[in-house]
Order: structure tokens, then C-alpha cells, then sequence
């Protein structure tokens, strides 16, 4: 058996966490370790691991995931000096968590390259 997945269980509200965003498709949330002033992850509710598991089926929830990041940003106060958007795909691309996930991060000057 495998350990449930963090994202699965904030995303059911059974990890308590500072929500931002929700709705049937995305959950987003604050960061719990934030790398900029404002840093929240959206998630999808369906389980994927990684960007490479995601497929055709997926190609909408896809497209969701960013347009939250987008709408999210603007909600932020992020839209008018800029944002990043990041997904991390796997160990060697820095994630963390195996559940696809979207950050949105602003608030100050990002630098390039990222690490």
C-alpha cells in the first residue's frame, strides 16, 4: 500500500491549509514555505504525479490549472509588475510533492536563472 498523497488530502480538506481558491477542478493555497512574498500552489484535484503523467484526457485540466495560476496572480495584486509561474517535474526539477502542482510567485524581482 502507498502513503496517501499530501496535495490529495489538502485538497479534501482533511490537512488543514490557507485557501485562496477552489472549485470543482483546482484547489490553490499558501505555500507553507514560501520563496517569495506571495507564493501559492494550485493543484488539480485529480491525482497526477507529474507533468509526464498527464495525457490527452488531461489536455482541460491543464488549461484550468493555468488559467487559476492567471486569475490568482491578478486577485494577488501580482498582474501589474509581473509573476512567475512554475511546475516543477521531478527530483532533478525540484519536486517535492508527486502531485502536479502550480506555483504562483511575486512580490518582489525574480531572478533568472532559477537555481
Amino acid at each position: 500500500m502507498t502513503d496517501p498523497c499530501l496535495f490529495c488530502a489538502i485538497a479534501a480538506g482533511q490537512i488543514p491549509s490557507q485557501s485562496v481558491y477552489s472549485d470543482d477542478h483546482v484547489y490553490a493555497f499558501h505555500d507553507i514555505n514560501p520563496a517569495a512574498p506571495t507564493h501559492i500552489l494550485v493543484i488539480p484535484r485529480k491525482h497526477l504525479s507529474s507533468v509526464c503523467d498527464a495525457g490527452p484526457d488531461d489536455e482541460a485540466l491543464m488549461g484550468k490549472l493555468l488559467l487559476a495560476g492567471q486569475q490568482i496572480a491578478r486577485d494577488q495584486g501580482l498582474a501589474a509588475d509581473g509573476f512567475r509561474l512554475v511546475i516543477n517535474t521531478g527530483d532533478n526539477g525540484g519536486q517535492t510533492v508527486h502531485h502536479i502542482h502550480l506555483h504562483v510567485l511575486g512580490g518582489r524581482q525574480l531572478t533568472w536563472p532559477p537555481g
